[in-house]
């Protein structure tokens, strides 16, 4: 988890500093002051205001325990916008008579670079601590896509998809989209199977470690279904199918993949095209740069995020009791008392003291 973690951190840097030098080789006669420096510094005030939300929402335990990670926790947001607003100031200060707009240009275009780049990163990183296999099909699902697309617009495309890019067609694009599909409740089955690619990153205060271990909930159990009436007489006596639920939302995430997802490559050409430029950089040599191969990626993170927040997670328990267990004690009383009496109303506590005597 924490090696996916630093490569998720390593590419969103690459792909920070190929846009950025876009930015800056098109205006570079220019010599505009500190543009670089201050490029890069907002990227770092950023990062640390994402990764510290992050730490401070999924280790909450880790956090209260540790005196300075508590007191960075606490004034967190503060920080952050202290270290902002200093770079602001580092900005207006270097601004230059005869450079005006374009600095102003080139300080949208870095905060637009970090808007794209930076969060999206930040939302695979949430996507990765809900479980890897949210991290791991949504992106074989783009890579497979992009694969199979090539395929079969390489041997059956004839009608061309978009004029952004040419060699995109229809044929590649309904192929791409039926292998999906296939290729992403297959992956899902696999991977539902394991707690290591299902449970969420948790750290364990017994052992002072972080870990990947916990009870599969129901989304990774697998469940009978019933077949359609129509499918009755080509499968007889088979009625219903065993899948796990994840399957059946895998589908959701292949079709994104397939029909919005190619949706980032047009626009990463429209930007290349934009400015007359091939590839964002020469990374991988016969591939471009590392955005060339992440375009896709980026849009298919946020979706995931989306669709996580949206259909899938629900009050976390373990969150709550870490909260109520950093309040003080007669804040804890009080909520103690007030829960008790909500649950003495709706009938359950005396259940729950029955069962207990």
């Amino acid at each position: 988890g924490l090696l996916l973690l630093s490569e998720v951190l390593c590419v969103q840097i690459k792909c920070f500093q190929e846009i950025i030098t876009i930015g800056y080789s098109v205006y570079h006669s220019y010599h505009l002051p500190w543009f670089r420096t201050l490029s890069w510094y907002f990227l770092l005030c950023v990062n640390y205001f994402f990764y510290g939300e992050t730490v401070t929402d999924y280790f909450f335990t880790l956090v209260q325990r540790e005196e300075p990670l508590r007191i960075l926790s606490k004034y967190h947001r503060f920080i952050s916008f202290a270290l902002y607003l200093t770079g602001f100031c580092m900005f207006v200060l270097s601004l230059v008579k005869k450079h005006y707009r374009l600095q102003f240009y080139m300080f949208g275009w870095t905060h637009v670079t970090l808007l794209i780049v930076v969060t999206q990163s930040h939302l695979i990183i949430h996507n990765l601590f809900e479980g890897m296999i949210w991290f791991i099909v949504p992106i074989s699902c783009v890579i497979c896509n992009d694969i199979m697309a090539y395929m079969f617009g390489f041997f059956f495309g004839r009608t061309p998809l978009i004029k952004l890019s040419p060699k995109k067609t229809w044929e590649g694009f309904i192929g791409g989209f039926f292998s999906t599909i296939v290729f992403g409740i297959m992956l899902s089955y696999v991977m539902a199977g394991y707690r290591y690619f299902v449970c969420p990153v948790e750290f364990n205060n017994d052992s002072n470690s972080f870990q990947v271990d916990c009870e599969p909930s129901d989304l990774f159990q697998l469940q009978d279904y019933a077949l359609p009436r129509s499918l009755y007489s080509l499968l007889s006596p088979q009625t219903t199918v065993h899948l796990y639920p994840f399957q059946i939302h895998s589908i959701a995430l292949s079709s994104f993949a397939s029909i919005v997802g190619p949706f980032g490559g047009f626009f990463a050409s429209g930007f290349k095209r934009a400015f007359k430029i091939k590839d964002f950089a020469n990374t991988i040599p016969g591939h471009g740069g590392i955005m060339d191969r992440f375009d896709c990626q980026y849009l298919m993170a946020t979706f995931v995020n989306v669709y996580i927040a949206s259909f899938i997670r629900g009050p976390n328990p373990s969150k709550v009791i870490q909260q109520l267990l950093a309040l003080r004690a007669d804040q804890q009383l009080h909520i103690f008392n007030s829960l008790k009496a909500h649950l003495t109303e709706k009938g359950l506590l005396p259940a729950l003291e029955e069962a207990t005597a």
